[in-house]
């Protein structure tokens, strides 16, 4: 029979409908492929990997065995950051930091949720061995970012966490006394000599093994990823040893300390705290990162920021580079990571599914900040 032309292009249209149809509904069926996952990592100043507390994990075990098994990324970085706050071995984080001018031990602390985009912090706390935890509770049950001194311990004491009076360990009180004793037993110097006595006392100490060179303004940072790439960070510290009472440095600063952002990635930082505060460079770093650089470059970059704002002539050495080290540690959403430094002999803490290791970090400069 002879078809006309309106139905054969009835006939025509139905045929293509029917063909494209399976393509249509599974266009608009919902996506049941495997979720994309990245390799789960964490990252941490070098001291992330030394202290255990007595225990059989470092800080960056503990952390990736937590976040593997299901944790949730902070609570698993604030534990693992809890091994080396608790550690009197460690006298640069929590129980046993070397303590302020006055003889007292004052911490600092800041975490930030990538997922929840939340943070907390608090500086200048006294009396309580873990600030982190303290930080994180800011962060759950507070609208605030930052609370300080006396108002933070209240803080602490007021949500249950135990108040000491004293967290020096012995160690701790007696290289204080010994400091104390070489710049002046009645401490009356005009400000300017104090800062130089200090200083030199100071390095005095380290070039006789009693006080680690990165000690001085030491401090934990670690940063986690896992397996979903949800990303978190934990910054703690004693700050500066023998800092001037009430002195706050870099760690508990959002955006210098420490920067996470849930989309691009995290980065933390130790080292002089008032040359990272300066550039706010963990922010930095993580724009860069952002912006398509990797971690690494990323970091050198933030460092290059400190070496051209480091002007004085008090803080520079006979090159005239910085006379100091600041160390950043950063990786992105990709599970890119690295360490990064001002100068060499520094290094970082990291754990993957191949385990807990220390890595050299890259250095921006050579030779020594002292020379």
């Amino acid at each position: 029979m002879e078809m006309n032309r309106r139905d054969f292009v009835r006939t025509t249209v139905g045929a293509s409908l029917a063909a494209a149809a399976p393509r249509t509904l599974l266009a608009q069926a919902p996506n049941v492929m495997t979720p994309k996952t990245t390799n789960p990592v964490v990252i941490a100043s070098a001291n992330g990997n030394k202290f255990k507390n007595g225990g059989d994990m470092t800080c960056v075990h503990k952390a990736w065995t937590m976040m593997t098994q299901g944790g949730d990324v902070l609570d698993a970085l604030i534990a693992g950051v809890n091994i080396v706050e608790l550690d009197p071995l460690d006298t640069s984080v929590g129980y046993g930091g070397l303590p302020n001018a006055d003889g007292v031990v004052q911490l600092d602390s800041c975490c930030m949720h990538g997922p929840k985009k939340r943070a907390g912090g608090v500086a200048c706390i006294e009396g309580v061995r873990t600030p982190s935890n303290v930080a994180q509770k800011v962060m759950e049950t507070t609208d605030h970012h930052l609370i300080v001194g006396q108002g933070a311990q209240r803080f602490a004491r007021s949500i249950g966490f135990k108040i000491e009076d004293d967290l020096n360990t012995e160690e701790s009180r007696r290289l204080w006394l010994d400091w104390k004793r070489r710049i002046d037993p009645e401490h009356y110097l005009d400000p300017e000599k104090r800062v130089e006595a200090g200083h030199r006392a100071m390095m005095a100490m380290v070039a006789e093994g009693l006080i680690d060179r990165q000690h001085i303004h030491g401090t934990i940072n670690c940063n986690g990823l896992n397996a979903q790439g949800e990303i978190c960070g934990i910054t703690t510290t004693s700050g500066l040893a023998w800092k001037i009472p009430g002195r706050v440095g870099d760690s508990p600063i959002l955006g210098a300390g420490l920067y996470v952002d849930g989309d691009v990635g995290a980065a933390g930082s130790t080292g002089r705290g008032e040359a990272n505060l300066y550039g706010l460079c963990s922010f930095l770093i993580v724009e860069n990162m952002r912006r398509g650089m990797h971690p690494k470059d990323a970091g050198l970059d933030a460092c290059r920021r400190i070496k051209a704002n480091t002007i004085e002539k008090r803080l520079l050495n006979s090159r005239g580079d910085p006379n100091f080290n600041v160390n950043f540690y950063m990786l992105n959403r990709k599970g890119e990571f690295a360490g990064v430094a001002l100068y060499p002999e520094s290094s970082f803490a990291v754990c993957t599914e191949d385990g807990p290791k220390t890595v050299v970090s890259e250095p921006l400069l050579q030779g020594k900040p002292t020379d």
